[in-house]
């Protein structure tokens, strides 16, 4: 419109990410200002500090698991608040200069998650090839761009060699096919998005102190009220050794009933809660939703209560 800014959206870059690839595919992303940050720590502070409107960031792997920087960066500091997740499928490949053929790879690049879900195919294609690590695929890829490059190729995602006007000597060179990143769309707190029925919640618990049944005492405040949980992990807090909080995603939006009383009830037992957002799932499976959990049962049964309590 005339006269309003286009939105902005911080993502960790540089260009040529997979992260670049999950933000555009977000319709708000098509006419907005795309600001690539070189670590997700960068990205988030560039929305905690007003100079983006949202940032995606990568948060979990089908194969390696999730994003130690993300979950902490969003457990500690400033609030924020994830809005959406999507997936984008993973796929390799190893990028060179032109000309360059793949006898002359002695060092190849390229992100640890990445290393580490392309290790065999490296193993048997590139045998004699040291991996370097570093901050992202599409980094490793920017640096052969450059003459004092350390490297002689990357293995990043495919749009990067368009970005950079690299050569692909392989492609697909994923150990596993089917592997997926999830990424989420973080933003300054606010009202979540309202209910669709295939939503998903993540919050953060902080133990109230270490002791026998601790970490029970949590699950129990979800799994009583029908809450089933599709992630969970411990996360040291840095406060002292053995000191740990929990991330964990659940099926439900805060709206629903039994997601709301499951939150009051580890706001009573834990020393602290952070919660993160409610928002669609990504493959949007809804939840089964267990006899005695459902919003019409919960209603019944405080309007039940309240009859006893007036004596009606």
């Amino acid at each position: 419109m005339p006269g309003v800014p286009p939105a902005r959206y911080a993502f960790l870059g540089p260009e040529g990410t997979f992260t670049e690839q999950a933000l555009r595919t977000l319709h708000a992303a098509r006419k907005a200002e795309l600001q690539p940050c070189s670590t997700v720590t960068v990205a988030l502070d560039a929305v905690r500090n007003g100079e983006a409107d949202g940032a995606v960031v990568p948060i979990e792997n089908s194969v390696e698991g999730s994003v130690p920087v993300t979950l902490d960066e969003l457990a500690t500091g400033e609030a924020l608040m994830i809005t959406r997740e999507m997936t984008v499928p993973v796929a390799f490949s190893v990028l060179v200069r032109p000309g360059t053929k793949p006898s002359d790879v002695r060092r190849v690049a390229t992100h640890p998650h990445a290393a580490a879900q392309t290790r065999r195919w490296v193993a048997l294609h590139l045998p004699d090839a040291e991996v370097v690590h570093t901050t992202s695929t599409a980094q490793a890829a920017f640096m052969l761009t450059r003459e004092d490059r350390e490297w002689d190729a990357a293995i990043s995602a495919p749009v990067a060699a368009e970005h950079y006007r690299l050569e692909a000597i392989a492609e697909g060179i994923a150990d596993n096919p089917d592997a997926l990143t999830r990424f989420v769309l973080v933003s300054r707190p606010g009202p979540p998005p309202p209910p669709t029925g295939r939503d998903k919640t993540s919050l953060v618990a902080f133990m109230r102190d270490d002791h026998p049944g601790a970490l029970m005492e949590i699950l129990d405040q979800l799994t009583m009220r029908g809450v089933n949980l599709t992630r969970i992990e411990s996360r040291p807090t840095g406060a002292a050794l053995g000191n740990y909080c929990f991330s964990i995603d659940a099926e439900g939006h805060v709206d629903d009933a039994r997601v709301g009383e499951a939150l009051m009830g580890l706001r009573r037992v834990c020393a602290d809660v952070r919660f993160l957002g409610s928002y669609e799932r990504h493959d949007g499976v809804a939840p089964t939703i267990r006899e005695g959990t459902s919003d019409r049962e919960f209603l019944d049964a405080a309007a039940w209560l309240a009859r006893l309590r007036s004596g009606s």
